[in-house]
């Protein structure tokens, strides 16, 4: 399989254990939720394990200290709806961050998306964004968050997903080598139909019970 310089498998044994869970077709949604949360979390451990800090003074109930904090506001950007599933998982480790939204709804025949909403902060130039989408698939849904958020000033940017397929890492890179792309689990191929092949087939629905 064809390497990506911009992409990083997670490796662990509890994101293996629920990556498990939720390809499972037998798994109920009260499950599917429970270790989407968790999936997410590890996925995000590593998104941004490369994160510039900066010294932060802080008094212990001791002594005083330089800590460690995040250099860098934190934009977070689900692409909707499936990545509303993410959301969560992330404002917990991050709960200072903003928020935005892009809806992105597929073709079924065509398997192209196209935007229905898209309300981001403001200036982005000075944020680190973190696109959160489940499934990397074609790639479309992906390259059209990021050209939108790039039209808007954004320029440190990287993709947290579930899964991915390569032709949509590969067409992603192709696109966007600078926006570094972290997944739980690079799947084989995609079928006729685009979906990822062994991947755990519609996520949003599965999420949402719909």
């Amino acid at each position: 399989m064809k390497s990506f310089s911009n992409l990083s498998i997670v490796t662990h044994p509890l994101l293996s254990h629920s990556m498990n869970v939720l390809r499972d077709k037998r798994t109920a949604t009260e499950a599917f939720r429970h270790h989407s949360a968790i999936a997410s979390r590890i996925l995000l451990m590593e998104a941004t394990r490369e994160m510039p800090t900066k010294d932060y003074p802080i008094e212990t109930p001791l002594a005083p200290v330089i800590g460690q904090c995040i250099a860098d506001p934190v934009v977070l950007i689900p692409v909707l709806r499936a990545g509303l599933a993410m959301l969560n998982a992330a404002q917990e480790f991050m709960p200072w961050a903003s928020v935005g939204f892009i809806g992105l709804e597929r073709d079924e025949r065509t398997a192209i998306a196209s935007t229905y909403y898209r309300k981001f902060p403001d200036r982005l130039a000075h944020r680190h964004i973190i696109v959160l989408d489940p499934m990397l698939a074609t790639g479309g849904s992906l390259i059209d968050t990021i050209d939108a958020l790039k039209a808007q000033g954004g320029v440190k940017l990287s993709a947290v997903c579930v899964v991915a397929a390569p032709e949509g890492v590969e067409r992603l890179n192709a696109a966007y080598p600078d926006v570094s792309i972290v997944v739980g689990a690079l799947d084989s191929h995609l079928d006729e139909n685009k979906y990822i092949v062994p991947g755990l087939g519609d996520f949003g629905d599965r999420y949402f019970e719909t």
